[in-house]
């Protein structure tokens, strides 16, 4: 095992218009910090101005806690230098024109000195979930790195990267995009020797205006995987990726349909939901039955499998993995309570993952009711009571179904549900919500709680829960 990776006063005179003060005070430093919470000891702090705070207003307290050596933007020298502190610093200082752009110009020299391999995700939907899945199976039998939360921006990814150390074998990253540019930036940092897409969708189209363009953006992830000669990975099912694979030199191919190279299969479900899942590659051929729900996770576990399989981890791994997996907290997070199956899935609302909720829950057996808690779907613009109002034909008339809806839109739904002869009742405000799910008989069933965001439909799940817990 090699030592410890350090950042040396050579690799600062790298910098982008780098002018450094006080060289001879410089350590080389195995940590970097932007927030001076986080300082523990000695480090490179680097100054960030965000939208609400300034780093460089914390210098002194980086200073104090540890931090010897600075990184600074130029514009704010003559501040830092006039400072009543100033004289008691015996610190090293390097002044960039761009302090953000710095801390990504460090964390790509961080990724040339670690020995870790670099994974990279980004896609339309379920690049968190993937990017989750696949830590937690190679976490099984390597030492791993990966985005924490939503950490997946300019700033993000760099600091995940500096997080890894000598000892890291695999750094799973996440990137995510808003605007052209974005996905490109930090693939350069990362340099990724596996790159996957999950899917091209219509996230993000309001920037980027259409899926061939969303394609382009994302795709720069795939071209810094290929110019390193590294591994692209392409979900067969997805026209527009599948459209694109001769591109690249190194590719694995993955789906349900076609001839992938990584082929998936829905087998059927248990009793309480839970999805059975073939995975055929080369020697393996194994049927796993996951812990999480919903065909969408068959399809991220199938996409982390790919990776995974191609990274040095077998059927074992995964087998023990796919039993392990918990879902996030409001992503079809079932919740098993006495007499009650709750499913958390509050995180955001879409039609196609209401019409997938329905899905799920029809396959559970073993309660007698089905209720499902619905809000309203946001960011659906003028055609919003339009598609409330087509959420009735997802659901088919059962004497055992109740749907219950809150918001303003999601009346359109209710009263084309009371059309179609199914038991549906709608609430005109929070409070008589709650009121019906703290008294009601709710026994013997399974409950869905979903809503975009802006609803708190936690709030719900949290009465349920305390209810019944």
């Amino acid at each position: 095992m090699s030592g410890k990776i350090k950042i040396s006063l050579e690799d600062l005179f790298e910098l982008n218009g780098a002018e450094i003060y006080n060289p001879d005070y410089y350590k080389p430093e195995n940590a970097v910090s932007i927030d001076t919470r986080k300082i523990k000891g000695r480090c490179v702090y680097v100054a960030i101005q965000g939208e609400k705070f300034d780093g460089h207003d914390f210098i002194g307290e980086a200073v104090k806690k540890g931090a010897d050596a600075l990184v600074v933007n130029k514009r704010k020298l003559k501040k830092i230098f006039e400072s009543k502190d100033f004289d008691t610093y015996r610190i090293a200082i390097i002044a960039v024109p761009d302090t953000v752009k710095a801390l990504g110009e460090i964390a790509h020299i961080w990724r040339k000195k670690l020995n870790a391999r670099i994974i990279s995700i980004t896609g339309s939907n379920g690049k968190t979930t993937t990017k989750d899945i696949l830590a937690s199976i190679l976490s099984e039998k390597f030492v791993i790195v990966k985005t924490e939360a939503n950490n997946n921006n300019h700033i993000g990814v760099p600091l995940t990267l500096l997080s890894a150390d000598e000892k890291t074998e695999f750094v799973v990253l996440e990137h995510g995009t808003n605007h052209f540019g974005e996905i490109e930036y930090t693939a350069n940092i990362a340099e990724p020797d596996f790159a996957l897409i999950t899917n091209i969708g219509d996230s993000h189209i309001e920037f980027l205006k259409s899926r061939e363009m969303v394609f382009r953006e994302k795709s720069a992830l795939l071209n810094a995987a290929d110019r390193k000669g590294g591994t692209v990975f392409i979900n067969y099912d997805d026209p527009i990726l599948k459209k694109y694979k001769e591109n690249f030199r190194n590719v694995i191919t993955y789906g349900f349909r076609n001839r992938p190279t990584v082929k998936g299969k829905i087998t059927g479900y248990e009793e309480d939901g839970r999805t059975r899942l073939r995975i055929s590659y080369k020697k393996t051929d194994r049927e796993f039955v996951l812990s999480l729900y919903g065909e969408a996770n068959a399809i991220n576990f199938l996409s982390a499998a790919a990776v995974a399989l191609n990274a040095g981890v077998g059927a074992r791994e995964l087998d023990k993995a796919s039993k392990n997996l918990i879902a996030a907290k409001g992503r079809l997070n079932a919740i098993k309570l006495p007499g009650v199956f709750l499913i958390d899935d509050t995180y955001n609302s879409s039609p196609a993952s209401v019409d997938a909720a329905y899905k799920l829950v029809k396959k559970i057996k073993g309660y007698k009711k089905k209720i499902f808690i619905l809000g309203d779907i946001y960011e659906l613009g003028k055609q919003s009571a339009k598609i409330h109002k087509e959420l009735a034909e997802i659901f088919k008339p059962d004497k055992n179904l109740y749907v219950l809806t809150i918001g303003n839109y999601m009346k359109y739904a209710g009263n084309e549900l009371k059309k179609k002869g199914i038991k549906t009742i709608h609430f005109k405000n929070r409070e008589e919500l709650s009121l019906y799910l703290k008294y009601e008989e709710l026994k013997n069933s399974v409950i869905l709680v979903k809503g975009s965001r802006g609803m708190a439909m936690e709030e719900f799940v949290k009465i349920i829960k305390e209810r019944f817990e």
